[in-house]
């Protein structure tokens, strides 16, 4: 048997991805949760294979619950299950250890599959993020400005982007309001921003924020 955990914060969602494991006999959901706490909670105690999990757990940035899912959990295999494109984050995922990306426009069938590779321990890839991923290891050059920021940078930028203040930037990361300025000031320099409006038009335009 395969045990599942599902987190995601959207009921519905769990709903629609429990009935889609439930016409599969080798697949048993032994979990669920709508917030990252939680779903450190129940992978402590449901000795589960594989962890189903939604970006959007993440309160400040996507990859957040991932990173910590991984680092708390090691052995852990995790697919990603979103509704942003793979390539917003379907490379990021890879690298952080994830074993595979699943648009929530995918059909049943292709979950399952997917489930079960990643159960047998292998990865599961779309044609799209494999040419991606292709293309990273041909070319590994970033293709775009923001992919040269470091992960405190990408937060800052996106909390920025949001609207947020310098001080509640520095409240959300729990860093100084200096150290917010500094990252702020990097950002700028290798983004060629010159202000917030350009920062926050930036993000819009790639998809950094929605």
């Amino acid at each position: 048997m395969i045990r599942v955990v599902i987190a995601d914060d959207h009921q519905l969602v769990r709903e629609g991805v429990k009935k889609v494991l439930s016409v599969d006999p080798d697949i048993v959901l032994v979990g669920e949760a709508a917030d990252l706490a939680s779903t450190l909670a129940v992978l402590e105690t449901a000795n589960a294979d594989l962890l189903l999990l939604d970006l959007t757990l993440s309160p400040v940035h996507e990859l957040d619950a991932l990173r910590t899912v991984m680092e708390r959990v090691p052995g852990i295999r995790v697919l990603v299950l979103s509704s942003h494109s793979e390539a917003r984050f379907g490379i990021s995922i890879l690298k952080l250890g994830a074993a595979g990306y699943i648009p929530k426009s995918l059909t049943v069938d292709v979950m399952l599959k997917a489930i079960h590779k990643v159960h047998a321990g292998g990865r599961y890839l779309s044609d799209g993020l494999a040419q991606m991923l292709a293309d990273e290891v041909i070319s590994p050059q970033p293709r775009h400005a923001h992919e040269r920021l470091t992960e405190r940078e990408q937060q800052v930028l996106r909390l920025l982007a949001l609207g947020h203040p310098v001080k509640q930037v520095a409240a959300r990361l729990d860093i100084s309001v200096s150290s917010v300025n500094t990252y702020r000031g990097r950002i700028f320099t290798k983004l060629q921003l010159r202000s917030n409006a350009e920062l926050i038009r930036y993000a819009l335009q790639h998809g950094l924020v929605s």
